[in-house]
Formats: C-alpha cells, structure tokens, sequence
C-alpha cells in the first residue's frame, strides 16, 4: 500500500500544480490551454539549468523564469492582440514542446535526455518509505489549501472570480479585469514551473522530449471535473493519478495477458470520462466552465 500511496502522490503532484494553475487562469476567466507547454518547458528548463550549473535552485528558478515569461505573452496575445484563449492556449503549447526539442538540440546537438544529475531535496530515512517523496510533494497540499483560502475567502479572490465571471461589473466598480488576468496567469506560471520541476527533478532527475505526455491537458480537464474549485480540481487530478498508478501496477500484475497500450491509455480514458460527467451534472461544458455548484462552497 505505501508503494502505491508513493506512486499516486509521485504521479500526481505534478499534476495538481498544473490544475491549480489551470485554475486561476478560469476564474480570471481565461481557459489556458497553454499548461501543457508551460509545464514542459518548465521541466526543461529546470532540468537543464540544473545540468549546467549543478545547483537545483538555480534550475527551479530558471523554470520559473521561463514559465512565467511564457504566461506573460500568453496574456500579451489574448489581451493586446485579442486573440483567442483556446487559439492562444494551444499555440503556447506548441511553441512549449517545439520550443524545448529546439533547445535541447541546439544545447547538446541531439534529442537524448538530459540528465541533471541531481534532484529536489527529498525528506529523508527519517520519515520512512516516505522519505523518497521530494519537499514539492509535500509542500502540495499546503499550496492547494493557501490557494483555497486566496480564492475563496480573501478580496483578492473575489475581485478574480468576479473579473471572470463579469468583467464589466468588475470595471464599473474599479477593478481592472487585465491587470487581474495577468496576475493570474503569472501565479499560474510559477505553479506550472512547480509541476514541470517536480516532473523532472522530482523522482527521475533527467529531461526527455515530450516528458509531460499530455499531463498538461488532464490538468485542464481536473479544472472542468474540478468545477473551477481549488480544492475539487485538486481531487479530480488526484483521481487521474490513481488511475494511472493503478495502470503501472496492473501491467505487472496482468503481464502480457492484457495489451500494455490499453493500460497506459487508462488516465486518458478517466479524463474523457471525469470532463463527460462534469457536462453531465452540471448541464453542459458552460454550466462547468463556471463553476458550477461547487462555487457555492
């Protein structure tokens, strides 16, 4: 059970720093379909600087850097250039994973990993078989409460919820919905650089070309099965993690007897179906996209 417990919380970290993400950017009324390459090229860059100048805070720093830059142009385009989110999201996705295969080549003059040589700090023999978990992991459930209480329960999260749901209300009473936006997509990119590092340095403490395999988008789809609730996004991508943890552990059980693909294939699969019944129960994607009844908490 401990392996289990250590595989979900491994697998689903990353996660649920990307869904926090994704959900700041959706009460600020923006749906980032940019997580995916904001996490990836926070796994990069993190995984890189780390390799180059041997220090893990420089890495994490440098990733925060990047994702937070990439945050920034992506409100540039939406809000200056007005483009559209979802246009806008997915092409910050492309720029993310073309961008890293770019870097890593002109970097070290192949596609082969990167390995950085060293990881986040990890808590140690003193906490058990826990004490391989790194100091993200453990910090995750502080971060998912702290962004309850700023959304839920403090001005600032109102003036965000409000700038989402109704931006011109949110103007007439002298909130600026831009300037809220880009203060969320900002904390977004420092969440994604959260994910992106514990992905890389976390556990395996190396780089590889499309690492993030889609995670970025299951963390969009834990905002929707989430309801936009910090705490509900959390849990729905906690769900995908299980599901995938219980993939790994299946194809050691089942061997050869049930096709690996279809294992793997099961976190996507509970993604379709998680953003299925999220419409279901509250009415369609518009009734989810705002929220829903979990709002209400």
């Amino acid at each position: 059970m401990s392996d289990i417990l250590i595989a979900i919380l491994r697998s689903g970290t990353p996660l649920i720093y990307v869904a926090m993400a994704g959900m700041l950017a959706q009460r600020a009324g923006i749906w980032n379909l940019g997580l995916e390459g904001l996490m990836i090229a926070g796994a990069c860059a993190a995984a890189v600087g780390t390799a180059k100048s041997g220090s893990v805070a420089f890495g994490l720093g440098l990733a925060i850097v990047v994702c937070v830059l990439g945050s920034m142009l992506l409100w540039f385009v939406v809000e200056k250039l007005r483009a559209h989110p979802i246009i806008a999201g997915l092409g910050l996705t492309g720029l993310g994973l073309g961008g890293t295969d770019l870097a890593v080549q002109a970097i070290y003059g192949s596609q082969a990993s990167v390995m950085a040589g060293r990881g986040l700090p990890r808590l140690g023999e003193a906490f058990g078989p826990f004490g391989v978990l790194s100091v993200l992991v453990i910090s995750m459930p502080f971060v998912v409460l702290a962004l309850w209480v700023i959304v839920r329960r403090t001005r600032f999260g109102l003036q965000l919820t409000a700038c989402g749901e109704h931006p011109f209300a949110a103007r007439s009473v002298g909130v600026a919905p831009a300037r809220m936006r880009l203060i969320a997509l900002m904390g977004g990119g420092v969440l994604c650089a959260l994910g992106g590092a514990e992905l890389a340095l976390g556990t395996l403490q190396l780089f590889s070309i499309n690492m993030t395999a889609g995670r970025g988008f299951m963390g969009f789809a834990s905002v929707i099965f989430g309801g936009g609730h910090p705490i509900g996004s959390a849990l729905a991508a906690l769900f995908f993690s299980v599901v995938d943890a219980l993939g790994i552990r299946a194809q050691l059980l089942f061997g050869d007897k049930v096709p690996r693909d279809l294992l793997l294939a099961l976190p996507y699969l509970a993604t379709v179906l998680g953003v299925w019944i999220s419409g279901q129960l509250r009415g369609g994607v518009k009734a989810a996209a705002t929220g829903g009844e979990l709002r209400d908490y």
